[in-house]
């Protein structure tokens, strides 16, 4: 079996003061770069639908309300290597028209150029969802692609 879409194209990260952010259609990446030697027992992290909270060692690294809601019970972190805490959240709406623009409400937004190119990437992933016989991991997209770009469900 060939490896998933987002892992042959690359990811497009959006670069935040604490690490990055990234999506596919139905998931949120969260890298947090954390002191090295961190221990779980140091980590405090609470992930609900449209909320998040993380703390290493009492000092409060990322919080707020998501951008958009998340399947609670799915929602994960895992601390790599005693220095990165990676987060991923499952997205309610796994859409290719819903591209988070921001990973908090009001805060960390992808600039123009980056949203631009993670809408793209998430119109392939669509792509490649609706033909499985088809490598659209390569493609370049030009275009109407905004909002999961042009619905060819119809055609015969």
């Amino acid at each position: 079996m060939s490896a998933p879409f987002e892992e042959r194209s690359g990811v497009v990260p959006c670069v935040t003061p604490w690490g990055r952010w990234y999506q596919t259609l139905e998931e949120v990446f969260i890298e947090v770069r954390v002191p090295p030697g961190t221990r779980a027992k140091d980590v405090r992290c609470s992930l609900r639908s449209r909320h998040i909270a993380l703390a290493v060692g009492g000092q409060e690294l990322l919080q707020g309300k998501l951008f958009d809601s998340t399947v609670t019970d799915e929602g994960t972190w895992t601390l790599e290597d005693r220095q990165l805490i990676r987060i991923v959240l499952m997205k309610t709406n796994r859409d290719a028209g819903n591209c988070w623009t921001s990973l908090l409400e009001n805060e960390y937004a992808a600039d123009p150029w980056v949203q631009d190119q993670m809408q793209r990437k998430l119109t392939l992933e669509r792509f490649q969802r609706e033909n499985p016989g088809f490598d659209f991991s390569g493609a370049e997209i030009s275009g109407n692609y905004s909002k999961g770009g042009p619905d060819f469900s119809s055609l015969e």
